[in-house]
């Protein structure tokens, strides 16, 4: 059975992924290391994924797909699965990659990206008080530092590479990647940018599928 890599989104944990179940597959979490001073989405990729196994199976969500995206280019492997993420620069909103050659994102302060609102709640799709506070809780555990450079990557994205064997599950009302932007191939009626939280049942018989 192939060993299956599982990476969070950027802001989030592994905790997103406590509603689905992986039932006996070999999946392995993927925890977020330190980036290092200035580095590349290419360099901590080929970091992160040094000790992974040849011909496994990526799982990525948001941030964590693009993470996908750049390991798949590095190391063979079998499938690329993206969860409410984008295959390449192509796919980000304009603004998106407006804001990466402005620099405006190195303005944003560090206590609002750590802060959730009413804003937030919609961006991320997070609807219940349950699923607001587990978000509130998962962002105010993330580390300032990654989030700055993790956005510093996403907003300055050069990837146009679609990974062989990717698989595209995105949801119908995602706020942060709005899907009139992708082509992708399962799409989550309702679905946003928490699906695996809020609709973690649809997702679970896709993936089950899809690594079985």
């Amino acid at each position: 059975m192939s060993k299956i890599y599982i990476f969070s989104g950027l802001g989030v944990d592994k905790r997103v992924f406590d509603y689905i179940n992986f039932f006996d597959l070999n999946v392995v979490f993927i925890d977020w290391i330190d980036p290092l001073k200035k580095e590349t989405f290419e360099s901590y990729a080929q970091r992160i994924s040094k000790d992974f196994e040849k011909d496994s199976i990526l799982i990525g969500l948001s941030f964590g797909g693009m993470l996908a995206v750049e390991v798949s280019k590095i190391i063979p492997i079998k499938k690329v699965i993206l969860l409410a993420s984008a295959k390449n620069k192509n796919e980000l909103p304009k603004w998106f990659l407006i804001a990466g050659k402005l620099k405006l994102n190195r303005i944003i302060p560090s206590s609002l990206l750590k802060s959730t609102n009413f804003i937030t709640n919609w961006l991320f799709g997070a609807k219940t008080s349950a699923e607001k506070l587990l978000l509130k809780n998962i962002i105010k555990d993330t580390d300032s530092n990654f989030l700055k450079w993790a956005i510093n990557q996403i907003v300055n994205w050069k990837n146009t590479v679609v990974p062989q064997n990717c698989i595209h599950i995105h949801g119908t009302n995602d706020h942060i990647l709005p899907a009139k932007y992708l082509k992708v191939d399962y799409s989550i009626k309702n679905g946003g940018h928490f699906m695996t939280v809020n609709k973690a049942n649809e997702i679970e018989k896709i993936i089950k599928m899809l690594c079985s």
